[in-house]
């Protein structure tokens, strides 16, 4: 019996179900960033976004509803990874003062993850007639690409609260230490050459005597 052909109402239904354990994945790691940054505004971003996850899982909810199948989550190995990066990062720079600018990178590449899936969905949705489907992933999509603008947004307002990397400058820093430690040893070799040559006239001085 030869194999039913898949079609793009099997896409959709697939990666639906893909997106739906995403999105709770993603709500995980929200609470999770939530936590370990150290900057009121972005507690409070991700936070905000999280709150905002609850809803678009029920979105989801509903896009199953309408295309009449049941809401099941089928392990996304993409977003699986990005979480276990989180993880890892978190345990690298979470008590640095880079940990911050770390966590907005992991976010914002669940973000942008999840902005290229609800697009392909909603476009997928419009060709297969699914009018109310395609309203509802529109407006998830939405706000994924707001939620991206806003992380850009407070890194660029905690950089400039810590007035740059300091890190930067202290690795400068130890750049001219090291020149000036070098400029140091020049100058006292220098100094030791002529001492070198005033001793050796003396000791032929006192051959000659």
């Amino acid at each position: 019996m030869a194999a039913k052909e898949k079609t793009l109402s099997d896409a959709f239904y697939e990666t639906l179900k893909d997106v739906y354990w995403a999105e709770k994945q993603g709500t995980r790691s929200l609470g999770k960033a939530a936590k370990a940054a150290k900057h009121p505004e972005l507690k409070k971003v991700f936070e905000t976004h999280r709150e905002e996850s609850a809803h678009q899982i029920e979105r989801l909810e509903q896009v199953f509803e309408i295309i009449g199948k049941t809401a099941r989550a089928k392990t996304c190995e993409a977003m699986k990874g990005i979480s276990e990066e989180m993880t890892e990062d978190l345990e690298d720079f979470g008590d640095t003062k880079a940990a911050d600018a770390v966590l907005i990178g992991c976010a914002q590449a669940v973000e942008h993850y999840e902005i290229s899936r609800y697009g392909t969905l909603k476009s997928w949705a419009k060709q297969l007639g699914f009018a109310e489907a395609e309203k509802l992933l529109g407006e998830t999509l939405e706000e994924e690409k707001k939620a991206d603008q806003l992380l850009s947004e407070t890194a660029e307002t905690i950089a400039n609260a810590q007035g740059g990397s300091g890190e930067m400058e202290s690795e400068d820093g130890e750049e001219d230490e090291d020149e000036e430690a070098r400029g140091e040893l020049e100058g006292s070799e220098a100094d030791e050459k002529p001492k070198g040559k005033k001793a050796s006239g003396k000791k032929k001085e006192a051959a000659q005597a």
